[in-house]
């Protein structure tokens, strides 16, 4: 049975501010739960039906350091983000990563300048483990990674892909002696990603959706893409979503290779 206070904890990591006091984030249902499990994160609680747990006793043993507590569904209810829970929440520890240059300048990575919405998050990060980009770096001003919206939103992806809260300044000072590297970014005034030259490494830099690439960020740039619209230069919508528009350009990199 689940104490108020335990109740009272679980509902106040919904908040950032929580989540950072208590280092931690929580997770729903079967399949994120069963991802979390698998990763390299720390699951320090898990709380399910019991229906959930006998369908994966066998996998639970296997990890006997964690705590697994039967509910019944009005208290999944009591605590869950979802609009129909889904038989099992787990709480898990939040992970920082370090990066270095070197290794950082021998892969391509994708940098996200104040991305606002939590589903254009997970999608990105999604995208990312699918086109095997192994680093995201979001500006301090973005949505919170371990937001519930985008751990949904990252189908487990957030697992598997590292992402890193940054300063912009320092990140980019770190770059200013790398020759032959590239950092790209996305404009209506770039060249046609279709025929410009790729590498294989580089950082990809797409901006908030609403406002772009910001004026800070531009003079770090110095391969501006352009993805066009067909037919060439004829009606359609104002811009691509954000998280379209980081799958084509990923896409047209890996193409490449």
């Amino acid at each position: 049975m689940l104490s108020k206070n335990k109740i009272k904890f679980i509902n106040s990591i919904k908040k950032k501010k929580y989540r950072e006091i208590h280092n931690c984030f929580f997770v729903e249902g079967e399949k994120l739960v069963d991802e979390l499990i698998y990763s390299d994160f720390q699951v320090n609680e898990i709380f399910a039906t019991s229906n959930w747990i006998n369908d994966n006793q066998i996998k639970t043993d296997s990890y006997p350091d964690i705590e697994v507590n039967e509910i019944s569904e009005n208290e999944l209810k009591k605590i869950s983000s979802l609009t129909t829970p889904n038989k099992v929440l787990a709480i898990a520890t939040q992970a920082f990563y370090e990066y270095s240059i070197n290794k950082i300048q021998s892969k391509l990575s994708i940098l996200l300048e104040n991305i606002s919405d939590p589903g254009n998050l997970g999608a990105i990060i999604r995208i990312a483990d699918w086109f095997g980009i192994e680093n995201i770096f979001c500006t301090n001003e973005s949505v919170d990674v371990y937001n519930p919206k985008v751990v949904q939103a990252s189908m487990g992806a957030i697992f598997r892909v590292k992402t890193h809260c940054i300063e912009l300044k320092d990140f980019f000072s770190d770059f200013k002696d790398q020759k032959d590297f590239n950092i790209y970014g996305t404009f209506l005034e770039g060249n046609n990603i279709y025929s410009e030259s790729l590498d294989k490494n580089g950082v990809i830099v797409m901006g908030n959706e609403s406002h772009g690439i910001s004026d800070s960020i531009k003079p770090y740039i110095n391969k501006k893409l352009f993805i066009p619209n067909y037919p060439n230069g004829g009606k359609t919508s104002e811009s691509l979503n954000i998280s379209v528009a980081t799958a084509i350009v990923c896409s047209e990199f890996r193409r490449r290779v």
